[in-house]
C-alpha cells in the first residue's frame, strides 16, 4: 500500500501547516524543515508528481503566484533575494509538485551550486545535444493538442 502523501493530506486539511496562501488551484505553506525561516512550499491542489504533470492550463496561474510568493518572502523576511526551485523525482522528498521559494541574504551559508560541471567536449558535442532537445521540445509541441 502507497504512503499516503503529506501534501495531499495538507491540501485536505487533515494535516497541520502554517498556511501562507489557498485558493481553488493552489496552496503554499511553510516547510516544516526549513533552510531558513519563510521558506515556503508552493502545491497545486491536484495530486501530480512532477511539473510536467502539471495540466498546461494550471501552468501560468501557478508561476503567476511563484512570482508574488517571491516577492512577498523577500518583503516579510527583509531579504535582497531568494532562490526559487523545483524538484523533479531526483531529491524530491515528496513526490507531489511543489515549488520551493528560500529566503536568501549575501554570505548566507548556503551552499546551493550547480556542480560539478561537465563541459562539453568540443563544440560538436554541444550542438548534437543542443539538437536533440530542441527535437524532443518540437515532438513534445507536436504532440499538444492546444
Amino acid at each position: 500500500m502507497p504512503k499516503p502523501c503529506a501534501f495531499c493530506a495538507i491540501v485536505a486539511g487533515d494535516a497541520p501547516a502554517h498556511e501562507v496562501h489557498r485558493d481553488e488551484a493552489t496552496v503554499a505553506f511553510l516547510d516544516l524543515k526549513p533552510v531558513f525561516g519563510g521558506h515556503v512550499l508552493l502545491v497545486p491542489r491536484g495530486h501530480v508528481t512532477t511539473l510536467a504533470d502539471l495540466p498546461a492550463e494550471q501552468v501560468p496561474g501557478f508561476f503567476a503566484l511563484a512570482q508574488r510568493l517571491e516577492r512577498a518572502v523577500e518583503t516579510a523576511m527583509d531579504v535582497p533575494g531568494s532562490l526559487v526551485l523545483v524538484n523533479n523525482v531526483v531529491s524530491q522528498s515528496v513526490p507531489h509538485l511543489h515549488l520551493h521559494v528560500i529566503p536568501r541574504r549575501p554570505k548566507d551559508g548556503l551552499r546551493f551550486f550547480l556542480g560539478p560541471r561537465h563541459p562539453y567536449s568540443d563544440p560538436d558535442e554541444a550542438e548534437s545535444v543542443a539538437q536533440r532537445i530542441g527535437s524532443a521540445l518540437r515532438d513534445d509541441h507536436d504532440d499538444d493538442p492546444g
